[in-house]
């Protein structure tokens, strides 16, 4: 289904693609600080031994942020060779976080939970239900993803691509129990009115 959603993209996304981008520093998607809404909701998550996974990770400031707050298990993977190189240097004394030059898709080590900051919104929306399918396969039992997603259609043909609740739902339902899909109320001023706020729970 596409219907009232983002186009695939023309450009192939792939390694040089995203790589390009951080060599030209048009990380135009970086809000230099961990988002306000997932941080909240970390704060009060209970388990700090909890596998926590960050995919398209980029900067990672929920990484650190995470790090300050007591967890200690976090594993962070971007395609990006750049992005990565940075964060090896900016983590080097961070026992807690695991680093990954690699494609999502080919990574299968298992997780309590999955990070969504600027991921979902950076894939070619053909590729959507292999994110669903492919997060269900990597979480434990009763693992969750919890994160943002934009609720706006960008009309793009490359990234950000948007969409919406009706969309989200369609998707995730089949592997996850919808926890919680709604407007997000603290968002980062320039993306107020524009992100949902989700935790979707994987179904035994």
């Amino acid at each position: 289904m596409l219907n009232n959603q983002e186009e695939p993209s023309q450009i192939e996304l792939n390694q040089d693609f995203w790589n390009t981008l951080w060599e030209n520093k048009t990380t135009h998607w970086d809000i230099g600080y961990p988002s306000p809404a997932i941080v909240n909701f970390m704060s009060n998550y209970p388990n700090k031994n909890a596998s926590i996974l960050i995919p398209g990770c980029g900067n990672a400031y929920e990484a650190e942020f995470l790090v300050k707050n007591g967890f200690t298990d976090i594993t962070l993977i971007d395609i990006a060779p750049i992005a990565v190189n940075l964060l090896k240097e900016k983590f080097e004394n961070y026992p807690q976080i695991k680093i990954i030059c690699g494609d999502y898709f080919e990574h299968n080590k298992k997780y309590d939970l999955q990070i969504e900051q600027t991921f979902f919104c950076a894939l070619d929306p053909k590729k959507r239900n292999d994110y669903v399918k492919h997060s269900a396969s990597i979480l434990k039992h009763n693992g969750s993803i919890i994160g943002l997603m934009f609720n706006k259609d960008f009309g793009n043909s490359f990234p950000p691509f948007g969409g919406n609740s009706e969309e989200y739902l369609e998707l995730f339902t089949p592997y996850f129990e919808i926890h919680t899909l709604e407007k997000c109320s603290n968002s980062i001023p320039p993306r107020i009115d524009t992100e949902l706020f989700v935790h979707f729970i994987k179904k035994t």
